[in-house]
């Protein structure tokens, strides 16, 4: 059975994960605990850009608005805004560009601020997608991880991390940290594959809003410099347009839409979870359970080995 499979996959890559997989332009699903809660890491920003796009879009906002962005505002994430020393001046539109292509999470905070999170919710609900929970920024939910785990909030926590005597030291904070609730689906941002898959297969069909602001999304997407996930499991000849999430020896995630030469086209979600909190998930398993799902799809046929 392809889902045997599948989840041979995962637990030689070290985890459990969850993933689906939909044609675009046909009736093709393969879906393998893909109704399951899973922590969304930063694959909940397609959410974002897409409410972004559409406001842009409806006249509710000017992409080309210029903002400031400061030091002091800065949201952790290890790229992008959050290493600059002074304020940064910087469009809208390429906020969200940073956001989607290289995983901006100040980026991110800045268009959740924006455009709100109730209108992001409002519309994955219009949609039919009730499987996303995100409860608001990622400053917010890094704090309440934080906070959960014992330490006054991220920074705090970070601190000790950085001041830690030893290395093991500093990874046996960040493991408790994981295994705090605020780690868990329904407390951090989370999703299902099923509806990450159907959210990026609307897009692809002008179905999620405004087709101006489908095709930028996707335009945007296609333009992620972050692709050892899916995209790995995959020749130079297909092309992937997708948004990967992180957290590190927790959650390894990656959604997108896989496009092969013959013009057929699938959106795919694949979510991981490490099977030993802070040990990472090797991330040539996702571009192999995409590849594995895809070839499903459009041959019939298991593969006799992953």
């Amino acid at each position: 059975m392809i889902e045997e499979t599948i989840d041979e996959v995962f637990a030689a890559g070290g985890c459990r994960g969850s993933l689906c997989a939909l044609e675009v332009d046909g009736p093709g699903r393969l879906s393998v605990a893909g109704g399951e809660p899973a922590v969304a890491a930063s694959t909940f920003k397609v959410a974002v850009g897409l409410e972004f796009f559409c406001q842009a879009a409806e006249g509710e906002l000017d992409p080309a608005e210029r903002v400031v962005v400061s030091p002091a505002e800065a949201t952790l994430g290890g790229q992008g805004l959050c290493i600059t020393e002074d304020p940064v001046e910087i469009s809208l539109r390429d906020v969200a560009r940073l956001m989607l292509t290289i995983s901006d999470n100040t980026a991110a905070d800045v268009l959740i601020r924006r455009v709100g999170i109730e209108r992001i919710r409002a519309r994955l609900t219009r949609l039919g997608l009730t499987g996303f929970h995100l409860p608001g920024t990622i400053q917010h939910e890094f704090d309440t991880a934080a906070r959960d785990a014992g330490f006054a909030d991220w920074g705090a926590m970070t601190g000790m991390i950085r001041d830690a005597a030893t290395p093991e030291e500093g990874e046996a904070i960040w493991r408790r940290v994981l295994a705090s609730p605020g780690m868990r689906p329904g407390r951090i941002s989370s999703a299902t594959a099923d509806d990450l898959a159907a959210l990026l297969r609307a897009v692809w069909r002008d179905e999620a809003g405004p087709a101006e602001a489908c095709a930028q999304l996707r335009r945007t997407m296609g333009q992620q410099r972050l692709t050892r996930k899916i995209a790995a499991g995959f020749g130079p000849e297909v092309l992937v347009a997708s948004k990967s999430g992180t957290v590190p020896g927790g959650a390894s995630n990656d959604v997108g839409v896989v496009a092969f030469p013959d013009g057929r086209r699938y959106a795919i979600a694949v979510l991981t979870r490490s099977l030993t909190p802070g040990e990472p998930t090797r991330e040539d398993v996702l571009g192999t359970a995409a590849r594995v799902a895809l070839d499903h799809l459009r041959t019939g046929r298991a593969p006799r080995s992953a």
